[in-house]
């Protein structure tokens, strides 16, 4: 049976102070930090995620914050907006808000949609799209009402240098379904409520450079570690070479960068952020895999400590 995947589980980029990162997507967007962790590749970075209330799949964006990190430029082999969903009838109330906080918005339309576009402190380009799927947002903060606040993801805009291969690689390999074409775009769609409506630019992107205010990689959906060993070996039959299975704590993690040059991830939904801290306290404590605990001391010294707070409107 050919599998069909599910959608987005995350998207990581990179971004510069944590404080300003997380001022912006939780003092103006009003996601929660779900998890306060390091980069188990460089310990001296943190890696934030911030997402609803339990950290869904769908709803996940995590970032590395170099406050020193060299500015990126968004282009070809990456993801160059990131799209979240809000209730229908949101996005006056978001424009507002968005406005108080002097940030521009552009309003712009793809595919007989309409969406507010924006970009965050570091420039990572962001998108909010009114859609009916997906149940509300339990998380109130920042005083954003639970009938206007974020869902989750509603997609995203995938820059590819090769999009033929792209799209071959999206509904031959990841099996998402092709549903339309206009406006310079390709839009597959997943089964999903969430992070189901990815938007391929049609004509070739030239390549963009990694760095501050660009994503790293798109993380798509595995149910369980047992469908994620067959997502490991239909992605090598499709000719790729993925990495071994990454134990991240909170999902296992293959890596491949298909032929656009995006690198994707195929992360387990399991076992998810509640499994070193209870659900009413997520985010609260840095939490650190049990290879690191010895070092915790040394780590946290290396961290700039920030807050999570309501941001005033000057």
């Amino acid at each position: 049976m050919t599998l069909q995947n599910a959608g987005i589980h995350h998207i990581t980029a990179f971004v510069g102070d944590a404080q300003r990162n997380a001022d912006f997507y939780a003092g103006i967007l009003g996601l929660r930090l779900v998890k306060k962790t390091i980069n188990f590749d460089a310990p001296e970075v943190y890696h934030l995620y911030f997402g609803n209330e339990s950290g869904a799949p769908g709803t996940i964006i995590t970032f590395f914050p170099f406050s020193m990190g060299r500015k990126g430029r968004i282009g070809g082999g990456q993801v160059g907006v990131t799209t979240y969903a809000v209730p229908v009838g949101s996005l006056e109330f978001w424009e507002q808000r968005l406005a108080a906080y002097k940030i521009s918005v552009t309003k712009v339309s793809r595919i007989s949609e309409s969406y507010l576009s924006f970009a965050d402190y570091d420039g990572l380009r962001i998108e909010l799209v009114e859609r009916e799927a997906g149940p509300l947002s339990t998380w109130s903060f920042a005083g954003i009402p639970a009938e206007h606040a974020i869902k989750g993801f509603g997609g995203a805009v995938l820059y590819s240098t090769n999009p033929e291969k792209t799209a071959d690689t999206l509904s031959r390999t990841l099996g998402i379904e092709r549903i339309a074409e206009g406006d310079g775009y390709i839009r597959f769609r997943t089964t999903a409520d969430l992070g189901n409506i990815i938007d391929l630019k049609a004509e070739p992107v030239p390549m963009g450079a990694g760095g501050t205010g660009t994503v790293h990689h798109i993380a798509w959906r595995a149910k369980d570690d047992s469908e994620h060993l067959e997502w490991g070996r239909l992605v090598q039959s499709h000719g790729y070479q993925p990495t071994p299975v990454q134990d991240r704590q909170y999902f296992n993690a293959i890596y491949f960068r298909e032929e656009g040059g995006i690198l994707f991830e195929i992360a387990t939904d399991p076992p998810g952020f509640a499994r070193d801290e209870e659900p009413n306290a997520l985010g609260q404590k840095l939490m650190l895999p049990a290879w690191f605990e010895p070092h915790r001391s040394t780590i946290e010294e290396n961290l700039s400590p920030f807050q999570i707070r309501e941001i005033e409107v000057k």
